[in-house]
């Protein structure tokens, strides 16, 4: 007998869990670019947060080298003793930090340690809840749900220069509460959580001590103004602290997939998350963040110097624009122009309405503010750009920008 006709199966159906799981949307708007560049149009992109610079070459020579080397076999589970060695130094002598070789866990990015923090500190369906900044990376709020638990949004309002207010995190905490997450420098708002806004979240904290902190800090060598500060130099923060950093950003290594955590308590759990998921990370990819990291710094203090130009340049053509207000990002290679009067003008009943003008009538990709959670009440409608583009298509970029403005309502 012939099998049935494809078109007559019936497939059992994906768990609940699989079907609310969210996504990151510059990859969805990114294949949208994709296709209609396919399709012969003519799109300057900017939603994509990733370095348009190449790898360091000392960093790919010793990727060949490895290779060369016969090292591409499977590593423990936490990274090799060597590339451990070396990020317990960095992100110690960073930070100020006394931190051990054997607080770190390496993994295939720092991305997987967002779900392995939750899915360690939470338990599934009791109720336990995780705060977390929006607007924010979106990974956050997907994975809270993924892991069972309960979503705590508290806002970044533009008004605190993309802070929240310490009296609404104070005002957040339950019983219930089980982490924290924080990002600084912050994607997608380029935002920095200063000293002042790190002592006063310390001092909350300290009220609460069944609070984790998740410290995602992988745009901590993006800092363009004054030094870097992590909450894990706070009195009492470091043991409850994950220290989340990695390699994709500061060296253009982010198909590479190296990241990396440090906390005392929790690094035997993540080696277990690992053992369990992806086994361990590339060891081909280890010996080469080695290298990035110890290695001469050149090619990161000159992609570090460029993006600081494109910020300057994107800022000030942004502001330039009748009805879009642009603050000056402290950090990261994000961009958050306020566009709620642009909207207006164009007709647009928010910003996603904008977004999609944008990209189908003026050839921008650009991601809205929903993309990185629910809209910050007060504070209007916001557009992300990544300046991570060359000068050429920000100057491009933003032309089509203020002539679709300029030309006002249509559609």
């Amino acid at each position: 007998m012939n099998a049935p006709h494809a078109s007559h199966l019936v497939l059992p159906r994906p768990s609940r869990r699989a079907e609310s799981l969210g996504t990151e949307n510059a990859f969805v708007v990114l294949a949208e670019v994709n296709a209609l560049q396919r399709a012969g149009k003519d799109i300057v992109s900017f939603c994509i947060g990733q370095p348009d610079f190449p790898t360091p070459v000392h960093v790919q020579d010793a990727a060949v080298e490895a290779i060369r080397g016969g090292k591409h076999g499977y590593t423990p589970s936490a990274g090799i003793d060597e590339l451990r060695a070396v990020v317990a130094k960095d992100l110690g002598g960073r930070r100020g930090l006394d931190i051990a070789a054997s607080d770190v866990v390496v993994g295939a990015g720092a991305k997987p340690f967002i779900g392995y923090t939750i899915a360690s500190v939470t338990d599934y369906g009791v109720g336990d809840e995780v705060i977390y900044p929006v607007p924010g990376f979106p990974i956050y709020e997907s994975q809270i749900l993924a892991n069972g638990a309960v979503p705590v949004p508290i806002f970044l309002r533009e008004s605190r220069h993309f802070a929240f207010d310490p009296a609404e995190l104070e005002a957040k905490i339950t019983p219930q509460t089980r982490l924290l997450i924080l990002n600084t420098p912050q994607n997608p708002t380029g935002g920095i959580l200063g000293a002042d806004d790190l002592d006063a979240i310390a001092e909350v904290l300290r009220r609460h001590p069944q609070v984790w902190v998740f410290a995602d800090e992988i745009y901590s060598r993006l800092v363009y103004e004054g030094a870097f500060a992590s909450i894990a130099t706070r009195p009492e923060m470091l043991e409850r602290t994950v220290i989340s950093d990695g390699a994709s950003k500061t060296w253009a290594m982010t198909g590479w997939r190296i990241g990396y955590v440090a906390n005392r308590a929790l690094a035997p759990v993540f080696t277990r998350w690992i053992t369990n998921t992806e086994s361990c990370a590339s060891q081909i990819s280890q010996w080469a963040a080695i290298a990035a990291i110890s290695g001469p710094q050149d090619a990161a203090e000159s992609m570090h110097t460029r993006f600081r130009e494109r910020r300057d340049l994107i800022v000030r053509l942004l502001n330039d624009i009748p009805g879009i207000t642009c603050a000056t990002p402290g950090g990261a290679f994000y961009a958050w122009p306020n566009v709620t009067e642009a909207c207006r003008r164009t007709g647009c009943a928010d910003s996603e309405g904008f977004r999609k003008r944008l990209l189908h009538e003026a050839g921008i990709a650009v991601l809205a503010d929903t993309h990185f959670g629910r809209r910050v009440p007060g504070d209007g409608q916001h557009i992300r750009f990544s300046y991570a583009a060359s000068t050429a298509a920000i100057e491009n970029g933003i032309a089509r920008l203020a002539d679709f403005v300029r030309k006002g309502k249509r559609g």
